[in-house]
């Protein structure tokens, strides 16, 4: 059975090369995640989810970020453009784990 946890983040880009998309989790949330979940982690603190963002619903990961004690997830180019989301955009996210 798979916990639902959910949330509303703004949209951000990592400045690197890469320029990933991403929201993070919020601190508490992240916590009480890390807590219950810890066990299920994978290399550098991947965590496995189905999330979901308005009417799309995807398998993804969150990755837990040292730095900001929170975990992030990624937001691809699709589901960006599915859903017609921005950079600083607030968006409501359901996660499951």
């Amino acid at each position: 059975m798979k916990i639902q946890f959910n949330f509303s983040s703004s949209v951000w880009k990592y400045q690197g090369t890469a320029g990933w998309y991403f929201v993070s989790l919020p601190k508490e949330l992240s916590q009480e995640i890390r807590e219950t979940f810890k066990n299920d982690e994978e290399g550098w603190g991947r965590l496995k989810a189905t999330a979901r963002i308005g009417n799309t619903e995807w398998q993804t990961a969150i990755w837990f970020d040292t730095k900001a004690e929170a975990y992030l997830l990624p937001l691809k180019t699709d589901i960006r453009k599915k859903e017609q989301i921005e950079t600083g955009q607030s968006v409501e996210v359901t996660i499951y784990i």
